[in-house]
């Protein structure tokens, strides 16, 4: 846990008695009426910087809160987009096209792009506050009476940029992060009254972290397998698996606590890692200064990962934003790929209740705006599932962006009693979204290029039908051959049929290697019926 010192604490003071304002403000980023609104967008990626460099383009992914750019369709909200590096024109226009009933040339007057000119690894926060010419031209765009800030997550590079600008943040405040780490969840968790697997305590060295992993151990003496976590990790960048099966003979019952400490010390170096970048000699030297926990691995045959995502306004009102299956990826499925709205029927009222508990403890101890709960749910047989939760995300994560984009575009409304979303016709919506499309033959690819492919094979969204897909991290194409999309229809089947359809068409426009395969490829989309009612 990091340490404050007097000028921390009397920062997040200054930050709290600012953000007092969002009371009178917050609405407005939800309402599409005519209230007037200057919201300034910093996507910045404020966490470890070597964890992220793991994740391939990360250096693109402040792309993906450019859903934003579609509460332009509000003709009296203005928008401040800041970048490190300059956005590519054709991105921009393809979201401002998405706007319906707007005229094209009334939201790009409205919209400011401005950008750092920055590539290196430093969170886009401190490129900003580093460049006081740029923070004052933000300063000056500002109408400061009808102003508020959004980011990807809250630390005190966020909280200083706010303060020197005096704009509220709508987000955590930084030192409440430690509730969104692998420890803070789990006693998030604890408090809340909602299953959890068995797991240690924070420890900050590698014996340490042995000797709680043989601990676990000895309390769930059936354990076949654990997952070393780094406190803070993204997107399950930061977890390990220790496989016990090669140590049995140093079981409880069969050895000391010592000889077992021992053994799962010796099972370190051997520990699969969801990066292949990934060693533990650099996994270890992170431990000092990140902490890390040992949890039970869930097994099961029928296993799902599913996540609930909320909100804590600044009224205190906990409210529920939606639900989805996440699809994971990596050597033990660890690693966010992509999702499906809604989860299943089967679990997702379950779900919404348990989302309910942490986000009252959340609000409870001061938490704002966006989190999520990850959970693992396992069919046991009769329509009965066992649901346990993960770790908690203070932070918009990857299922805030398809789902807001859903939002924005058909102004509709999720609802509670069924877990479903609804558009203004009545319709209930279905979507399946990636960040990680990926395939050798796609690089090369420019937006334009992207642009042509879309219009020629109509692969666009029909604001008419409100089905098709919209497309994010186009970015990322060109260096890395890696594209997000979200893929919306009117049932689970026509979402994966207008997916599957993206999929085909870019493979036919690259189709100089027919061996390919995109990285989605390898999940499968498991479609569980309509489910209309919880």
């Amino acid at each position: 846990m990091v340490t404050l010192n007097i000028d921390d604490l009397q920062q997040i003071d200054k930050f709290r008695d600012l953000q007092l304002i969002l009371r009178d403000r917050w609405k407005t980023s939800e309402l599409f009426d005519n209230s007037e609104a200057d919201i300034l967008i910093i996507p910045s990626l404020s966490i470890d910087q070597r964890e992220l460099l793991k994740v391939e383009g990360c250096e693109h992914y402040e792309e993906r809160l450019l859903f934003s750019l579609m509460r332009l369709r509000n003709p009296r909200t203005r928008l401040i987009y800041v970048t490190s590096m300059p956005l590519h024109p054709s991105i921009i226009d393809y979201y401002l096209q998405l706007l319906p009933g707007i005229p094209f040339s009334h939201a790009r007057h409205r919209l400011l792009l401005l950008s750092t000119y920055d590539a290196s690894l430093k969170p886009l926060s401190q490129k900003i506050l580093e460049r006081p010419r740029l923070l004052e031209r933000i300063h000056k765009a500002l109408r400061l009476d009808k102003a508020f800030m959004v980011c990807y997550n809250s630390t005190f590079w966020e909280s200083e940029l706010s303060l020197k600008l005096g704009v509220p943040l709508y987000a955590a405040a930084p030192d409440l992060q430690i509730w969104g780490t692998k420890s803070g969840s789990r006693q998030i968790f604890q408090e809340s009254d909602v299953p959890l697997p068995d797991g240690s305590e924070l420890v900050k060295n590698s014996a340490d972290l042995a000797n709680v992993a043989a601990d676990l151990w000895e309390r769930q003496p059936t354990l076949q397998r654990m997952v070393i976590k780094l406190n803070e990790g993204f997107s399950g960048e930061g977890n390990a698996l220790l496989d016990l099966k090669p140590i049995m003979d140093f079981a409880p019952g069969k050895a000391d606590h010592i000889q077992r400490v021992a053994a799962i010390s010796d099972r370190f170096p051997h520990l699969r890692f969801q990066s292949s970048q990934e060693t533990w000699a650099n996994f270890s030297q992170r431990i000092p200064e990140l902490g890390a926990i040992a949890e039970a691995f869930i097994e099961g045959e029928i296993k799902h990962s599913p996540s609930v995502q909320g909100r804590i306004t600044p009224t205190g009102e906990v409210e529920i934003l939606s639900t989805h299956d996440q699809i994971l990826g990596g050597p033990d499925g660890q690693i966010y790929v992509g999702c499906r709205f809604p989860a299943d029927k089967n679990y997702r009222c379950e779900l919404q209740e348990l989302g309910l508990r942490v986000g009252k403890k959340l609000a409870e101890k001061g938490a704002l705006e966006r989190f999520s709960a990850d959970f693992i749910t396992v069919d046991k047989g009769n329509g009965q599932w066992d649901i346990q939760a993960i770790e908690i995300n203070l932070r918009k994560g990857g299922t805030t962006h398809p789902f807001m984009t859903l939002k924005l575009l058909t102004n509709g409304r999720y609802d509670l009693s069924t877990g479903l979303f609804y558009s203004q016709q009545g319709r209930p919506k279905y979507y399946i979204a990636t960040d990680n499309l990926q395939k050798a033959s796609y690089q090369g690819l420019l937006p334009n290029d992207l642009m042509d492919i879309i219009a020629h094979h109509r692969l666009h969204f029909d604001s008419g039908t409100e089905t098709g897909t919209v497309f994010h991290l186009m970015g990322c194409l060109s260096q890395f051959g890696k594209l997000g999309l979200t893929s919306i229809g009117d049932s689970p089947e026509e979402a994966e049929d207008i997916y599957n359809k993206v999929v085909e068409v870019l493979d036919h426009e690259t189709s100089g290697d027919h061996h390919n395969h995109a990285i989605f490829s390898d999940y499968n989309f498991p479609m569980t019926g309509d489910g209309y009612s919880c």
